[in-house]
């Protein structure tokens, strides 16, 4: 995991959407983000930023390479960033909950939750993803997560004893409401003291169409659990610069990753 690596600038997108109204949405979205003055690396969409946390997935659904995926090449292309965002895909008759990573060139990976939120019916209407992928960009590993797989520190477990697993920023995508947002600002940081990373978390903010309340605190924590950066619960895009240098000198002078138990992760049956 060590190496030289250049600085990474990512933006964060925290916003307010509009329900279940991806021609809102996209329209809003492209002018805030056409106008950025800095240029970046990396653009932080919420969750299900074309919709919002919706389970009328029938409804809502696109395939590959329709609508939403080809916006979010165009923006690509255009801000020369990568940009990614979960959205609700179809794919062979199941619904996902998928992040899209679309590079400017147009390449596309992406990942599908893995920790559907029962409490809202999230596991009835989608299948549940099976990989996790590590995502590349300019030299720093990307783990790419989704709001619930939050509370699981299991699946977000850096993959020290596999070097090709490991990952330098731990990133989540999320609609975490503010009833719960206590939570959110713990986890963010336990997650970075733990696995020796980076995290980037990115939450909407507004009321969704079932008067779910969101109110941000989007952040970026360091791998000592330090905020970098905290959006509070104001509609704003903002970028942060994340450094290598200190990233690999702190895991040098405090090797803890050397102690993790090694383990294995089984598939859900």
């Amino acid at each position: 995991m060590m190496g030289n690596h250049s600085d990474l600038r990512v933006a964060l997108v925290q916003t307010d959407l509009k329900w279940q109204d991806k021609t809102a949405n996209l329209a809003m979205l492209e002018e805030k983000l056409w106008s950025l003055k800095q240029a970046c690396d990396l653009i932080v969409l919420p969750e299900m930023f074309p919709t919002g946390f919706s389970m009328e997935a029938k409804t809502l659904a696109e395939p590959m390479n329709l609508h939403i995926h080809k916006w979010m090449k165009q923006l690509a292309a255009h801000t020369e960033a990568v940009v990614t965002g979960s959205a609700i895909i179809e794919e062979r008759g199941k619904y996902y909950n998928r992040v899209l990573w679309v590079q400017p060139d147009g390449y596309t990976s992406h990942y599908d939750k893995r920790h559907l939120f029962r409490m809202a019916a999230e596991d009835a209407t989608f299948s549940m993803g099976e990989k996790l992928p590590i995502f590349t960009l300019k030299g720093w590993k990307i783990c790419p997560q989704i709001c619930y797989d939050l509370r699981f520190p299991v699946w977000s477990r850096n993959g020290w004893e596999d070097e090709m697993a490991g990952y330098d920023v731990l990133l989540y995508v999320a609609s975490w409401p503010a009833a719960r947002i206590g939570a959110w600002d713990k986890l963010l940081p336990a997650r970075a003291i733990e696995n020796l990373s980076y995290v980037l978390g990115v939450n909407r903010l507004g009321t969704d169409g079932n008067q779910i309340s969101y109110n941000g605190h989007s952040a970026a924590i360091d791998f000592r659990g330090n905020e970098l950066l905290y959006l509070q619960e104001r509609e704003t895009i903002e970028i942060i610069t994340l450094s290598w240098s200190p990233l690999e000198e702190f895991r040098e002078a405090f090797p803890a990753w050397k102690d993790a138990d090694h383990f294995r992760i089984q598939e859900k049956k």
